[in-house]
């Protein structure tokens, strides 16, 4: 019942956000207003319900050092999705024909802040911290990891492939920085970082969603195994090699803190355990 209790109302504000940006998404500065928007009720609804089912502050989300962890966050995002389109290029799979539009990429910046917080805050704020309190940290990341990868099958050019590479890459990479923080805004960050990076910068597919205008006019071309197609970059074996890395980084560090969370053992289990000592 907690679970649902946060998760629904973090859910109803991201369906009714999602729909208003998709309908403004014509006109840059309300796409930027109303996804922002969006972003920010976002947060105080996943607050308000913590402190009204959990009796406790939302230390996950407390505005003290906000800013700093996600601005780490997005140097990482950004810094990841580089490493990536400049291995695709560099095989000759990516090139940019010129700029893109200004106005495209200021759209994008407000629908991807809507889309990263919203994502964050179901998959890592409510689902992957309550699961962990009862199944541990790891199965708490697989868990989740797969529920997020099938997530994204509901974009129109979703592949099975880009599904699972999202699972393995991002559920994971996501699920580590928040275990190794024990903050949304880092994971917040990188979620934005690689997205904005993706679409509002480089100009490439994000995650099935499409062609998408930002700065640059980018053009991929190549193999769809390296290059991830028309699902985009998170389709490419760059991506998961390096979001692998990155996830096993995260939970040394957090195994290095001590947040790591074991699994619950059940009563009975426990019993059984005393009666065999």
């Amino acid at each position: 019942m907690r679970l649902l209790k946060q998760l629904l109302p973090v859910v109803a504000v991201a369906f009714v956000g999602g729909q208003v940006v998709t309908a403004v998404r014509g006109n840059a500065l309300l796409s930027l207003v109303v996804g922002v928007a969006t972003a920010v009720l976002a947060v105080f609804v996943y607050a308000w319900t913590v402190r009204w089912s959990e009796r406790r502050a939302p230390v996950e989300v407390a505005a003290k050092g906000a800013t700093t962890r996600i601005g780490l966050g997005v140097l990482i995002g950004v810094g990841w999705f580089g490493a990536v389109i400049v291995n695709i290029a560099f095989l000759g799979d990516y090139r940019v024909d010129g700029f893109g539009s200004v106005t495209g990429a200021v759209g994008l910046f407000g629908f991807m802040a809507a889309a990263a917080v919203t994502e964050e805050l179901m998959f890592r704020g409510v689902l992957f911290r309550i699961m962990e309190e009862r199944v541990g940290t790891w199965m708490a990341l697989v868990l989740t990891s797969v529920l997020f990868g099938g997530w994204h099958l509901l974009n129109p050019d979703a592949t099975l492939w880009g599904a699972i590479a999202i699972a393995i890459e991002a559920g994971g990479t996501l699920a580590a920085a928040y275990a190794a923080t024990r903050s949304l805004w880092v994971p917040i960050g990188l979620h934005f970082g690689w997205n904005f990076a993706e679409a509002g910068i480089f100009g490439t597919e994000v995650s099935g969603n499409g062609k998408t205008e930002g700065l640059l006019h980018g053009v991929t071309s190549g193999p769809a195994l390296l290059t991830g197609g028309r699902f985009g970059p998170e389709a490419s074996p760059y991506t998961v090699v390096i979001g692998v890395l990155m996830t096993v980084v995260f939970l040394w560090v957090a195994h290095r803190r001590g947040n790591l969370v074991p699994r619950r053992r059940s009563a009975r289990a426990a019993a059984a355990a005393t009666l065999a000592q």
